[in-house]
């Protein structure tokens, strides 16, 4: 596990530093959430980069907030299918206050749970990805290409599934979760370590 290994260590302050900037935004302002929420519902089959350039430059316009869904859907430039996901913003901006009760949980897979059930456009995928961003990634995996290809890259899944389903997704992440304990890297910097090694940068 060298090649896992040495690239942790030489990455793991970076990665560290990362995830306490994910735990600052979930204790910070409501609209600072909102911009997280939005940059995920944008990612699905879109580069995270041009997504969290494009919800960024609306947001520092006051568009995110304020802005009509035609507005909103001019500025996801890069971003795919921004007709609906334009939607998906408006529809989360207005039923923010509710979606925030996440909070109130007990854990992330009850926060996931719920907004999965509670936001139109977030799958289990973006739901997590969602919760890492704001500092409840400790216990839940975002399963996208990135770290499925390293899954099977070091044998912990055979095959990259075409689709998955609610029960395929938490069986990929408790093998992710028992490979993280097994090699000993924690499992969110351990998502944040392959982004990393197919990305070369530690993102988000």
């Amino acid at each position: 596990m060298d090649n896992l290994k040495r690239p942790y260590s030489e990455r793991k302050t970076e990665i560290g530093g990362r995830i306490s900037e994910f735990e600052a935004v979930g204790k910070g302002p409501d609209d600072r959430i909102f911009l997280e929420l939005t940059f995920c519902l944008c990612t699905p089959q879109s580069k995270a980069k041009a997504c969290w350039e494009a919800v960024s430059k609306l947001a520092g316009k006051g568009i995110l907030r304020r802005g009509s869904r035609a507005e909103i859907r001019k500025g996801l430039i890069g971003v795919r299918f921004a007709n609906n996901k334009s939607d998906y913003i408006v529809e989360a901006r207005g039923n923010f206050q509710e979606i925030i009760k996440f909070r109130e949980l007990n854990n992330p897979l009850e926060m996931r749970e719920f907004l999965v059930e509670n936001v139109k456009g977030l799958g289990w995928k973006e739901a997590s990805h969602f919760l890492r961003n704001v500092g409840y990634g400790k216990d839940i995996a975002i399963l996208d290409r990135h770290i499925l290809r390293n899954l099977l890259r070091f044998k912990v899944i055979l095959e990259i599934p075409r689709s998955i389903s609610k029960r395929r997704y938490i069986e990929i992440e408790n093998k992710m979760k028992k490979f993280s304990q097994n090699i000993g890297i924690p499992l969110q910097e351990l998502d944040l370590l392959f982004w990393s090694l197919e990305t070369e940068e530690v993102f988000k």
